[in-house]
């Protein structure tokens, strides 16, 4: 695997090294030992797979707050999304800015979003199909959120959002935890 890091320290790209032949391909998609060597928690408590059905369906911007922060591994394992980061460490030289980046089927490739990091997607395609790797348990009553047009940042999505739950369409605008 390659790790590149984003603008945003301690986010990373991971690429894929591909073994392909007639059958298809053959890719690891997390090693321990790698994500140690990096720096990175390699911790996994809990794995989730997103299906979306529809193109332009927008999902986030989510984090959990103290003491339940969490790392997780996005991956894209049918059809394509823009996976959007948020800085939120107010102690960051980044905070409050944003990656984005194209995770696909095609590509293979995963973002390891660090703590105190805000994570929403949108769809490219439809029945795009994601799978969350996280470092810890989900706690509801930490679940917090902000929309993706909140003003505090300059999200630009590359067309309109046609599916959203009601929870993140509502969400307020970005109240900073302590992290």
């Amino acid at each position: 695997m390659i790790f590149v890091e984003t603008k945003l320290r301690g986010a990373y790209l991971i690429k894929p090294e591909r073994h392909q032949d007639e059958r298809g391909y053959f890719q690891r998609t997390f090693c321990q030992r790698e994500f140690v060597e990096h720096g990175l928690n390699p911790k996994v408590v809990q794995c989730s797979i997103s299906y979306n059905q529809n193109k332009g369906t927008f999902r986030g911007m989510h984090f959990q707050a103290p003491p339940y922060q969490e790392e997780k591994l996005v991956s894209c394992v049918n059809g394509a999304i823009l996976d959007y980061i948020v800085d939120l460490r107010p102690y960051s030289p980044t905070f409050k800015e944003y990656v984005k980046v194209e995770l696909s089927q095609e590509n293979g490739f995963a973002l390891y979003v660090p703590k105190s990091f805000a994570h929403g997607f949108l769809t490219l395609r439809d029945n795009s199909v994601v799978m969350y790797q996280v470092s810890e348990y989900h706690h509801s009553d930490a679940a917090y959120g902000f929309r993706w047009d909140d003003p505090a940042f300059d999200i630009s999505l590359p067309f309109e959002v046609t599916t959203q739950a009601e929870r993140d369409r509502n969400y307020p605008d970005l109240y900073v935890l302590p992290v």
